[in-house]
């Protein structure tokens, strides 16, 4: 009999309760217990959820993630957290955020809030994960306590539990050791923590426990290969049946060492790594379990279940028991439920899963295989019907977009002029002082602007009366930018959502839902669109709102654009195309806007492709296929306007050192990075590749309620100038501020402009 089983489930809840919890504790207007409470129901209503399944997750649930779980779980604080006391959760709140709930700090040693760590992207995914941090000296100390609650939490329920953890290698290697030392050599101190854990959990009548190591998807040098040989022949003693967990990508030359580690089974991830299977058949151990991930875990289209079972069929005959199904990977990075949907177009609607429809196409799997496809022909039809309905749909292909993207060429993503020439233009138009100042974009999403969206969306408030809201709100962001005298300014984006929903909204090809959200770290919630179909636009998207904020001032005001790649990156994308030619159709689309805009009398365009480095392919060997792709549609994009026209860009959270030569081809003006966690860490790319055009290093955290101060943010950017030449340099926080309040923001730009004006005197 094949086993069925899940290896994680979305945290968030389906109506995002535990964002709304975690946001209103750390305000303190409720309590510690009501968010534990909070986070108990979730899990069990979630546990309820995959009622069916042979096998349950059990500590896949966090308050803020996974990673930042684990590092608590092995006792790896960061030094500057150890020393307060009180509840262990307002010390994980601090290391994620850099304070817990304000009740909590007003009566604290810390109310001045520290050092959040480093957050960076989980993999090639738009979840964030807090980095570990590693010195030469770091030690090790078991806290199960997390875990075991939530395994009685689940016994109670009568959940057959299979606990989640994070392996030990993936975990060293997510790491950053602070002090450049060799983060293997903690190796043989971890593993006697992780042994002392998994039989820990053997003491509680624990039979397997999913390990998860994505690294073994990603390219190994000998010592990591030997490390995962060290780590498992040590673990292969204790009294649990580990299952290594393997997503996001193939094995590839990891496919042997995988197969023969002494684990008792094997899951990978047969979307994104297929090609492995078949020749793991041959090479696995008799007495392996092998796990197939055949439900898609990180996209929402349905699983042609008929393909998939004529795939699974003939494994089945040859592994019998030792066969299990699972999704491809966590479904913490798809919606709950599909069911919550009921105004999204009823034909896209029934050519989707969200993650509990996901579960029972894996249900029915399990059945078929089991017990033959007579007892679930009716699913198995209808879901034929849907995928070929799909498949045949002309609302999916539009011949006129198909016959443009056939026309690029490489003069299209050229500028006039090269940078040095187009500079000298800029300047003379811009005016601009040494160390500009500016924002990435958005100011606070405040109570007046949801209450309006909603308001409008509900049929409450006409057209008319929204475009006064937003417009009143754009104008305040005017009058503070002007007030904390910022030389190039934004709108605020009031009327945005989101910087990609509200795009993709006004494109072709595009659906959206209403409660499709996805976790992305913390109480961070976002809903990706449905890229179902080919792009255009008909209409300008931007135009009217910059227009309006720059008749309210007389200095420079900003277009903000999303760049097609991070548009694509953070949709749930078509799998009936290749990434490129979508990607493409984004870029043509755009460029219409970023031309419009500078028709408009718009002289500084950003186009954020935040998203950039996220959609690196795992192994480096694909990497040069995919920023060829990407870095053309950036320049279709950006490159049609004429030279006087400063183009921005910004990348935020992701470690682009590796990238900066293509970084560079994208030949933007201006690029603003996220330097301000990793102490300007990033801005080490510099030192061996002088890069052409002009930065701006983040030197505001954005995602921490902490305000810098004047002489921080100084510090920082001194750091940048012995990098980059001081003409080049400009001054702004890591990312947009939508999320923070006024009463954080003024403060801290208030000290932004204050450092740029320092720099300036100093120069």
């Amino acid at each position: 009999m094949v086993t069925i089983h899940n290896l994680g489930f979305p945290r968030i809840g389906a109506k995002r309760e535990l964002k709304f919890a975690l946001e209103s504790y750390w305000k303190g207007e409720s309590s510690r217990d009501a968010l534990k409470e909070l986070g108990a129901q979730l899990r069990k209503r979630h546990w309820g959820n995959q009622t069916g399944l042979d096998l349950v997750p059990v500590g896949d649930f966090a308050f803020y993630d996974q990673v930042l779980d684990m590092s608590f779980t092995l006792g790896n604080l960061p030094e500057r957290v150890r020393g307060f006391h009180g509840d262990g959760l307002d010390n994980y709140f601090r290391v994620a955020r850099g304070r817990s709930a304000q009740s909590v700090e007003d009566h604290s040693a810390c109310c001045g809030g520290v050092a959040p760590g480093e957050m960076t992207k989980w993999f090639d995914t738009n979840y964030h994960y807090i980095v570990p941090e590693f010195t030469a000296a770091t030690e090790f100390r078991l806290d199960a306590s997390r875990l075991l609650a939530q395994l009685v939490e689940a016994k109670a329920q009568g959940v057959n539990a299979k606990p989640v953890i994070i392996g030990p290698v993936t975990y060293l290697a997510l790491g950053k050791a602070k002090d450049n030392s060799n983060k293997l050599a903690l190796l043989p101190r971890l593993l006697p923590v992780y042994a002392q854990l998994l039989n820990t959990l053997a003491t509680q009548g624990v039979e397997w426990v999913q390990i998860d190591e994505p690294l073994l998807v990603t390219e190994l040098d000998g010592s990591w290969q030997n490390a995962f040989n060290t780590a498992y022949g040590e673990l292969k003693a204790c009294r649990v049946k580990l299952l290594l967990a393997t997503y996001f990508g193939q094995l590839l030359e990891n496919r042997s060492l995988a197969a023969h580690l002494p684990v008792a089974g094997l899951h990978v991830d047969a979307i994104s790594g297929r090609s492995d299977v078949l020749p793991l058949l041959d090479t696995l151990p008799a007495d392996k379990v092998l796990s197939l991930g055949v439900i898609n875990g990180r996209n929402i289209w349905k699983t042609d279940l008929h393909a998939t079972l004529e795939w699974l069929e003939p494994i089945h005959r040859v592994l019998q028991d030792r066969l299990w199904i699972a999704p491809s990977c966590s479904l913490l990075h798809v919606p709950v439920d599909l069911n919550s949907e009921q105004k999204l177009d009823a034909e896209i609607k029934s050519w989707l899963a969200f993650a509990l429809q996901k579960l029972e196409e894996l249900r029915i799997l399990g059945k078929a295989l089991n017990n033959g496809r007579v007892g679930v022909q009716e699913a198995l039809i209808a879901n034929h019907a849907a995928i070929e309905k799909r498949r045949t749909s002309r609302r999916v292909h539009n011949p006129a977009v198909k016959t443009a993207i056939a026309k690029i060429d490489s003069q299209l993503g050229q500028r006039d002029s090269a940078y040095t020439e187009r500079a000298k233009k800029q300047a003379s138009l811009l005016k601009l002082p040494a160390y500009p100042t500016t924002t990435i974009g958005s100011f606070p999403q405040t109570a007046e602007i949801r209450h309006a969206r909603s308001e409008f969306k509900a049929g409450r408030l006409d057209a008319s009366g929204y475009q006064a809201a937003m417009q009143a709100e754009i104008a305040r962001s005017v009058r503070e930018q002007e007030a904390l005298d910022l030389d190039v300014l934004v709108h605020g984006e009031a009327e945005r959502n989101d910087m990609v929903e509200y795009f993709g909204e006004q494109l072709e090809g595009y659906a959206f839902s209403q409660f499709g959200w996805v976790q992305s770290y913390g109480s961070r919630c976002v809903k990706p669109p449905i890229l179902f179909g080919d792009i255009s636009r008909p209409k300008a998207m931007t135009v009217e709102w910059i227009t309006y904020a720059q008749s309210l001032t007389k200095k420079p005001m900003k277009g903000m654009l999303t760049g097609p790649v991070t548009i694509l990156n953070w949709s749930f994308v078509r799998d009936d195309q290749p990434r490129s030619e979508s990607c493409k159709q984004l870029a043509l689309a755009i460029r219409q806007e970023v031309l419009d805009l500078e028709k408009a009398g718009v002289r500084v365009i950003q186009i954020d492709e935040a998203a950039l480095r996220e959609g690196l392919p795992l192994r480096r060997v694909q990497w040069t296929e995919y920023l060829d792709w990407a870095i053309e549609s950036f320049r279709i994009t950006a490159n049609g306007v004429a030279d006087e026209t400063q183009i921005h860009t910004h990348m935020c959270y992701s470690e682009f050192n590796d990238i900066i030569a293509s970084i560079a081809d994208m030949d933007a003006d201006v690029i603003t990075i996220e330097t301000s966690r990793s102490d300007m860490e990033l801005l080490d790319a510099f030192d061996n590749f002088k890069y052409p055009n002009e930065i701006g290093p983040g030197v505001y955290d954005i995602h921490s309620p902490n305000i810098p101060t004047q002489e921080h943010i100084v510090q920082l950017m001194k750091k940048a100038a012995d990098r980059i030449p001081a003409e080049r340099l400009w001054v702004n926080p890591d990312c947009g501020l939508k999320t923070r309040q006024w009463a954080e923001v003024i403060p801290a730009l208030t000290n932004m402009v204050l450092a740029a004006k320092a720099l300036r005197q100093a120069a």
